[in-house]
């Protein structure tokens, strides 16, 4: 019997959807999810099993017009990721349509070669009525000769299933690249560091998101099983450390304690979490944070 593994890289919009249908596919939360646009920086892989096959999705940063140095190297990562997948899949949200944002991605899919797979996915797809809907898919693959389109609710799972079957069905034959058990390859101090930072993102309002960054500094395994993780929270300015802190250190109490039950329920095990918070101005210029991230610091470059 033969096997088969391969790429599928998830691109669209900021907010469009790709971490929750990350989620879908793979059956557990590797990819952070918030209502806030911009939350995911790295190219996260979660690994899915369908049948003989081993679905390898990579959920890229959202595709919008860049300002900053790491905007700029998070839209790198998107085009970096759907240029390297087996398969793409353009994912849009059906009540918006075909925005500035998606007129933009459809204008970059003809710099990928050829012979690049590429399949549309609209999302969201309970929100509108089905005449919306058929005029949407229409105009989109006008536009773009696209494989095939799936009508689907990440949230909900509908056409989930018949994306992900065919998903399996196309990739390339050969032996697997993970082993069984594994569902992402984002190594855990980075999970960890998510978990905290979509804990803060949630927490907290406007810009400030955007300004901080997590890294797990430590990870101690213990004898009883548990482990302890110490972790920095970096901002860009003093008055930022104070937001994050809040009064009396409650804000970052709680954003702790939230991260740490998740932790816990991801490991299936006792974490101990310590969180700090320090003031670094220049964090978005430093090299080693954009690594840390999994992003590259010279593709944020004007």
């Amino acid at each position: 019997m033969s096997t088969r593994a391969g790429f599928i890289a998830l691109i669209g919009e900021p907010n469009a959807g790709k971490s929750t249908l990350l989620n879908r596919m793979v059956g557990a939360k590797v990819s952070i999810v918030t209502h806030k646009v911009q939350t995911t920086r790295a190219r996260i892989r979660g690994v899915a099993l369908q049948g003989d096959s081993q679905l390898i999705f990579v959920d890229t940063p959202g595709l919008f017009r860049p300002r900053r140095r790491l905007d700029r190297a998070m839209v790198a990562a998107a085009w970096g990721g759907a240029a390297d997948a087996d398969i793409t899949v353009l994912l849009i949200e059906a009540h918006r349509g075909m925005t500035d944002g998606v007129e933009r991605i459809l204008d970059g899919l003809t710099d990928l070669p050829d012979s690049h797979r590429i399949v549309l996915a609209i999302n969201k797809i309970d929100r509108v009525e089905a005449p919306v809907l058929l005029d949407l898919t229409q105009k989109m693959n006008d536009r773009h000769g696209f494989e095939r389109t799936f009508l689907i609710s990440a949230e909900k799972g509908f056409g989930c299933d018949d994306l992900k079957a065919w998903l399996a069905g196309e990739l390339p034959e050969g032996p697997w690249l993970y082993p069984e058990d594994q569902i992402a390859d984002l190594p855990l101090r980075m999970l960890a560091a998510e978990m905290t930072r979509e804990k803060l993102t949630l927490r907290l309002h406007q810009e400030l998101p955007y300004q901080l960054t997590v890294e797990t500094e430590r990870w101690e395994e213990r004898d009883d099983g548990s482990a302890r993780i110490d972790q920095v929270v970096y901002v860009a300015r003093d008055g930022h450390k104070g937001i994050v802190l809040g009064n009396r250190g409650e804000t970052v109490k709680a954003i702790s304690k939230a991260a740490r039950e998740e932790l816990e329920e991801f490991l299936g095990r006792r974490i101990h979490l310590f969180v700090q918070v320090k003031v670094r101005p220049k964090w978005l210029d430093e090299a080693e944070r954009y690594s840390e991230m999994g992003l590259n610091f010279r593709d944020g470059d004007g």
